[in-house]
């Protein structure tokens, strides 16, 4: 895997501020500044973790300039390379990083690689129903809990008393909720927290995150994964660890500093030909995604602001 896909790799190297303020903005992420000349349809076509996030900028995009139609449609990150290969999407939000094979595909037809844009951060969340009392899961109970393989070694879990619940709790189902498999979230829980075993046939497939966490709202005794955005009053992420380490809240500082096991960046690619402008609309989208006022958006959102390290540095891809 390449070392920018993993935020534990990147963010854990940055000063990045401390304990109460890992939600701010970075300040020295630049302002946007509005140009002349944007205009034109921009189509977004991929990940539902971000289908949120990419309306939000697409409204703030719109309403710096109005002539502009943004299309956003948000089926799955497996959707984005695709669409972004046949001309149909100048924006490929994706959850996961692009598979070697889809990179692949898009070389083969442009002759160089995908762009891919960091444009925030995630930690991916295992929740519960909020009057459930579990306090923590390690890896390998999650796995037991999803994974009919259990590549990670532990026994099948099925009921919640299994996880050492007791009283009403100690005999009931865990019911499963999960994303199909079009979704980046589906593909980074499986290889992050599954190592790449398979599914349980129980787990209900949902076709968006907000269906898995509205399961879980719903379900009393329901388990399901979803980005940290999707988060409600409703339901309750369970702080996870690996064997033997202390449990990790799903919250910035944990996902900046690397020690919460399933945080992630979130990406939007775009077609960027080496030596060659892009398209106004298109460039003028990633400045904005990556400024000041945009990451502002992915705190509003409910994700985690991007440092302006990671900004500038992704700018110079584009421009």
């Amino acid at each position: 895997m390449k070392t920018w896909t993993s935020v534990a790799a990147v963010l854990a190297t940055l000063a990045l501020a401390g304990p109460g303020s890992a939600q701010q903005v970075d300040p020295n992420l630049p302002s946007y500044k509005v140009v002349g000349g944007v205009s034109g349809n921009l189509n977004s076509v991929g990940s539902d973790t971000l289908n949120n996030l990419m309306t939000l900028w697409g409204e703030k995009f719109k309403s710096n300039y109005p002539n502009i139609n943004m299309q956003v449609e948000g089926k799955g990150s497996g959707t984005a390379p695709p669409a972004l290969i046949s001309g149909a999407a100048h924006l490929g939000p994706m959850s996961r990083a692009m598979k070697s094979s889809e990179e692949d595909q898009f070389e083969s037809k442009y002759g160089y690689k995908p762009t891919a844009i960091r444009s925030a951060v995630d930690a991916l969340a295992v929740f519960v129903h909020k009057d459930n009392p579990i306090k923590a899961l390690s890896l390998t109970q999650v796995d037991s809990i999803f994974s009919k393989t259990r590549r990670r070694g532990g026994s099948d879990i099925k009921t919640w008393g299994q996880l050492g619940l007791t009283g009403e709790w100690a005999d009931k189902p865990i019911s499963l909720y999960g994303r199909n498999s079009a979704s980046g979230t589906y593909g980074f829980f499986k290889e992050h927290s599954l190592k790449n075993g398979d599914y349980k046939d129980e787990v209900k497939e949902q076709p968006g995150s907000a269906s898995v966490v509205l399961g879980c709202s719903v379900d009393r005794y329901a388990i399901g994964y979803s980005g940290i955005g999707y988060a409600t009053s409703t339901v309750r992420a369970v702080p996870l660890h690996e064997d033997g380490a202390a449990p990790v809240a799903a919250n910035a500082e944990n996902a900046y500093n690397g020690t919460y096991p399933l945080a992630r960046f979130l990406f939007v690619y775009v077609n960027r030909a080496p030596g060659k402008p892009m398209q106004p609309i298109v460039l003028e989208f990633v400045r904005l995604m990556l400024s000041k006022e945009g990451q502002e958006g992915t705190v509003k959102d409910g994700y985690f602001p991007i440092p302006a390290t990671v900004a500038i540095e992704d700018l110079k891809k584009v421009e």
